[in-house]
């Protein structure tokens, strides 16, 4: 990759949504934000709707997104919640999504996901299910929104990666586990890096439609992606189920600190024309150092990331 200036922000590590989209103004903005009923995509459809931007949550349960979409209706000033239904894991409901988007789309967040599934499964289209859902139905989903994001003029893809993907890179000789044996945080790890991976393929491929992809790591927030995880597994993070309730350790952030740096690529005036590239804490990370986070060098390569969009287009185009 070309050398550049690694970007930073004023923002700080625990920066909230709100201090980093204060002052914007994203009136006439339309965005789509996936898994946006709960969490993170929550934090992020406010912080977006609040500062003027139509957003459309697109959930596999549009009965979950309802009260947020109630919320925003009655703040003043913010832009309208739309509601659609969205399977990630099944392609037939990616593409009806996509046939369904009309008109123009300015910003894709791409930030569903499921973490951790303790036994192998399997999509209806035969991929481990923690790939399928957190790169391929984004893939195929920005693949299929691409003529909506080119029509935008400067959009922008999003796509909520992890520290996980820093574990391991992406197996494509067995990125199913069908040969080795199922490891939930392997496979969790695997596609983190496809995540990565899905930004910089958008970054290279679409730069002539004036679109920007970049991927972030969220950072350690109590969600419900934790949903598959035993209390053991939560204590080995440092998050405490007692009589009083949950502790969760000082680096954990808050949904609202985890979601700001979404809110940073998605509509930040300070990352505009910025593109392929990974972001932690409202920064761009630096590359991978021992001990430290970062960004790894596996989950950064264009070869790589061209052979997983190869991939990722045989699957899409065969089903």
């Amino acid at each position: 990759m070309t050398p550049h200036a690694r970007l930073t922000t004023p923002f700080s590590s625990h920066a909230t949504t709100a201090e980093v989209i204060a002052g914007t103004d994203l009136h006439g903005r339309r965005v789509i934000v996936t898994g946006g009923a709960s969490g993170l995509g929550a934090e992020t459809v406010r912080s977006l709707a609040s500062a003027g931007a139509e957003v459309t949550v697109a959930t596999r349960r549009p009965d979950t997104a309802e009260p947020l979409a109630r919320e925003m209706d009655a703040l003043p000033g913010a832009g309208r919640v739309r509601i659609a239904a969205l399977d990630l894991a099944d392609l037939h409901s990616v593409d009806a999504f996509a046939r369904d988007w009309k008109g123009p789309l300015d910003v894709l967040v791409a930030n569903a996901g499921v973490m951790a599934l303790p036994t192998r499964t399997l999509s209806v289209d035969g991929w481990e299910m923690q790939l399928a859902v957190n790169f391929l139905g984004h893939y195929a989903l920005a693949e299929a929104l691409r003529p909506a994001l080119r029509a935008a003029g400067t959009a922008r893809l999003v796509v909520v990666s992890s520290g996980a993907h820093r574990t391991v890179p992406f197996d494509f000789h067995d990125p199913h586990f069908a040969r080795r044996p199922y490891d939930p945080w392997t496979a969790y790890g695997q596609s983190k890096t496809a995540d990565v991976l899905l930004a910089v393929g958008a970054a290279h491929r679409w730069a002539d439609d004036g679109i920007t992809a970049n991927a972030l790591a969220p950072g350690y927030i109590l969600t419900d992606l934790q949903r598959h995880l035993d209390r053991d597994t939560l204590r080995s993070f440092g998050v405490v189920h007692d009589e009083d309730g949950v502790t969760t350790p000082a680096y954990f952030k808050t949904p609202a600190q985890g979601a700001a740096t979404s809110v940073l690529l998605a509509a930040s005036p300070l990352v505009t024309g910025v593109t392929g590239r990974y972001f932690e804490d409202n920064e761009e990370a630096r590359p991978i150092q021992a001990g430290e986070g970062g960004v790894a060098a596996h989950a950064l390569d264009p070869e790589a990331a061209e052979r997983l969009w190869t991939l990722a287009r045989s699957t899409v185009r065969a089903h």
